[in-house]
């Protein structure tokens, strides 16, 4: 891979750990490689208890926070979805994934999905960084994804992100067409993250060249487009080192 793509993939992946027996020792490690990369990640995603270790070992870098709530599960209670999401601010976390309620969707409860949504952005207060994880591997088909897509799009979400990659299903291209395709029909002001299954320099590729098509080579920047991953940090970083 050439040494300009790899460093503009490594500029806009969401370096994530979201594994069930994460310690602070491992996020200080997985901190630690942020810092030392040839090009610093967007962002660094961790569970909610671990925002503020992320944040001491990030301080002094431009590295974002991110952290998850309503994750994986998606459920429905607006009043357990706006909590999470003041506790994860107060901790320290610069942007939220947050997944949308959608079994709620898929069951035909268009409303409840909305509003689970509406609440996280209400939380999030100005300079938070909200991304809605649709779980398209769920949502199946073409028609629910458009809906879900219309949903953040009408709250005011700043990134469409496409699974929690907890599921059997997650990131496909023909779900990202779908995606990209409704925020170019809202202007691009909104975001993309493609997350779940991302694991080589050359499928995250893929998805960078689609963005481009959709929207622009001067639309992606880390303000428009991330790439949620763990294993493909260290190609990437590999590639570079060459």
């Amino acid at each position: 891979m050439p040494d300009l793509l790899a460093a503009r993939l490594l500029a806009l992946l969401d370096l994530t750990s979201l594994g069930e027996d994460d310690t602070p020792a491992r996020i200080r490690a997985l901190c630690a490689a942020a810092r030392a990369a040839p090009v610093r990640p967007a962002a660094v995603c961790v569970y909610p208890e671990h925002v503020t270790t992320a944040r001491m070992a990030l301080a002094g870098t431009t590295v974002r926070i991110a952290t998850v709530v309503n994750f994986p599960d998606g459920g429905d209670d607006a009043r357990r979805i706006a909590r999470e999401t003041q506790r994860a601010i107060a901790a320290g976390a610069d942007e939220i994934d947050m997944v949308l309620p959608w079994r709620a969707l898929r069951a035909g409860d268009v409303a409840a999905a909305r509003v689970g949504v509406e609440a996280c952005r209400a939380a999030c207060r100005d300079g938070i960084v909200l991304k809605l994880i649709l779980e398209t591997g769920e949502l199946r088909t073409p028609e629910l994804i458009r809906e879900a897509c219309t949903i953040g799009l009408d709250a005011g979400v700043d990134f469409l992100k496409t699974s929690t990659g907890k599921v059997p299903a997650n990131a496909t291209l023909e779900a990202a067409r779908v995606m990209l395709d409704a925020i170019a029909g809202r202007g691009g002001r909104c975001g993309f993250k493609a997350a779940g299954g991302i694991r080589t320099p050359d499928a995250a590729a893929d998805y960078l060249a689609l963005a481009e098509q959709r929207l622009g080579t001067d639309w992606i920047t880390p303000a428009h487009l991330r790439i949620g991953a763990s294993t493909l940090f260290d190609a990437l970083v590999a590639a570079l080192s060459e």
